[in-house]
């Protein structure tokens, strides 16, 4: 429900068509092809104002569709104030979108494109962890919309490589991100670099103290809609605290990630994704890990095989917990609680997003049960608690399906690669024998067939989606084992070899599976 508060404007119902808001018939026709039709309450209630030039101030949980709600008003804006014949100048983009994260500044490019390309508008990104001399490229080449990072756009800007004098309109997303992340003082001086009267509109989830003072020195008498804050409870979401013994914790979370769809895992710390990983992949679990330390092209490699379904579970660090979208996400585990109540919130918003269903699971340990109670308290959820072991059948209950564990076939290329590199690190080649990637980032030991029919041993990286090397989706691997165990049968997972020339172990057993096989035995069965 939307939060009553003072000067906040709700849609009328009903809800009125893009077209009805004002949204041009090019981008109506762009959403639609996409299965777009109907705006979002975000969306209905901030484009009237956004399309007219007034400064917005929209508050509204993650996964309720702000980032249309800008993205329609900016291009469309942008068309119509364009002179026809007018050149785009050099290093002077029109509009700013300032992200947190890579991630996010990514996906807003990415829904971006599409509307920009029917408008005859050009777009491009701009953050750290990747080479500069491209964005620096295009920045020169012209562009009309810059998505960016506060950091890396203000080295560009410094280097002389970008001007922001002539934006008409700037937009922060995730704003209370921004601020826990502290970009603040970075992002008031970008703001300082923007016209005083161009159009402003601020997106936040809250409006703690830092984003308050940014709402009162840039933007000007700013309508305000408020529309699913994050204290809204979402309906569809369905939350439990799992009370399990320590040495329980990891075969929990296997036979919960082991379940047909996609899973989101999040630890407190770096080290702690990328062990669970390790250990979700060493029981048969397709996992990638995404966190700080990971360099960016391994960081968009995990995300986009976590997208794609190479992988079906993504262990990560907070630093998805806000602004990654990724459809159909079913379940989202807090392996270790987090500390501060926003944080689960956000997190858990990775699943029940846009009207879907979605279960929360908080993993609690006899000396965690004091501070998950209060966390709980706090973030206004009432969970549902049960102690449990292994093989429980609320775990059935909670992730359906049948259960799927996936090794390397013994003496296999990918079981005999090497896995304790850095993402980054390759092995050399020689004549015409495959390559071996290795590092912490892969669901390690799998092997995929390459356009020549070789065997790929990588235990460093994904599957790609393209070519021959897409095992999981292609069915085409060889050299591994896949053991389906226990549950209820929904179909097959997406993204989960059943084919090529490993063998099929099933396992009938009521602990769901997870406790049937050694981790990292290689598809040997030992009894339960």
């Amino acid at each position: 429900m939307a939060a009553s508060r003072p000067r906040t404007n709700a849609p009328t119902s009903p809800i009125l068509s893009f077209a009805e808001l004002g949204v041009p018939k090019a981008l109506c026709e762009t959403l639609a092809a996409s299965g777009i039709t109907t705006p979002f309450p975000i969306q209905a209630a901030t484009l009237v104002d956004s399309l007219a030039g007034r400064d917005v101030l929209g508050r509204g949980r993650t996964g309720s569709g702000k980032t249309l709600a800008f993205l329609l008003p900016v291009l469309t804006r942008l068309a119509a104030s364009t002179t026809p014949g007018q050149a785009r100048q050099p290093k002077r983009p029109r509009a700013l979108i300032l992200a947190p994260t890579r991630e996010l500044a990514t996906q807003i490019n990415a829904a971006a494109a599409p509307l920009a390309a029917q408008l005859g508008l050009r777009t491009t990104t701009v953050f750290g962890g990747v080479g500069a001399n491209p964005q620096i490229s295009a920045l020169r080449s012209g562009i009309d919309l810059l998505i960016a990072c506060p950091g890396r756009l203000e080295d560009h800007m410094r280097s002389g490589h970008v001007d922001l004098s002539r934006i008409e309109i700037t937009v922060l997303d995730e704003a209370d991100h921004m601020a826990d992340l502290g970009f603040l003082p970075v992002v008031r001086r970008l703001l300082d670099q923007t016209p005083a009267d161009s159009q402003r509109m601020l997106f936040s989830a809250t409006l703690d103290a830092g984003v308050d003072v940014l709402v009162k020195r840039y933007l000007r008498n700013p309508v305000t809609h408020s529309v699913d804050s994050v204290r809204s409870p979402v309906t569809a979401m369905e939350h439990h605290v799992l009370h399990v013994a320590s040495g329980d914790r990891v075969p929990v979370l296997v036979e919960l990630s082991a379940a047909p769809g996609r899973t989101m895992v999040f630890t407190r710390t770096k080290h702690g994704a990328k062990k669970l990983t390790k250990q979700l992949v060493a029981a048969g679990v397709p996992a990638v890990e995404l966190h700080g330390n990971l360099a960016q092209n391994a960081r968009t490699r995990n995300l986009a095989a976590f997208s794609d379904g190479t992988a079906n579970t993504l262990v990560a660090t907070d630093i998805a917990a806000r602004g990654i979208h990724v459809d159909d996400v079913a379940l989202v585990v807090h392996a270790d609680p987090p500390i501060e109540h926003k944080a689960y919130l956000h997190r858990s918003g990775r699943t029940a997003r846009a009207g879907a269903a979605g279960t929360v699971i908080t993993l609690m340990t006899d000396d965690q049960v004091a501070d998950v109670r209060d966390l709980t308290r706090k973030a206004g959820i009432t969970p549902t608690t049960t102690r449990l072991s292994p093989g429980h059948p609320l775990l059935a209950t909670l992730a359906p399906g049948e259960r799927t564990y996936t090794f390397p076939e013994p003496g296999s290329a990918a079981a005999t690669a090497p896995s304790d590199a850095e993402p980054r690190q390759r092995r050399g080649r020689s004549g015409g024998q495959p390559r071996q990637r290795s590092g912490g980032a892969q669901s390690r030991g799998q092997s995929r067939g390459q356009s020549g029919g070789q065997p790929a041993g990588r235990s460093g990286k994904p599957a790609s989606a393209d070519g021959g090397r897409a095992a999981a989706k292609g069915g085409k691997a060889g050299g591994k084992n896949t053991v389906k165990s226990g549950g209820r049968s929904t179909g097959s997972s997406p993204g989960r070899s059943r084919g090529g020339s490993g063998s099929t172990l099933r396992a009938s057993s009521s602990s769901g599976g997870a406790a049937a096989f050694s981790q990292g035995s290689g598809g040997r069965r030992r009894s339960a």
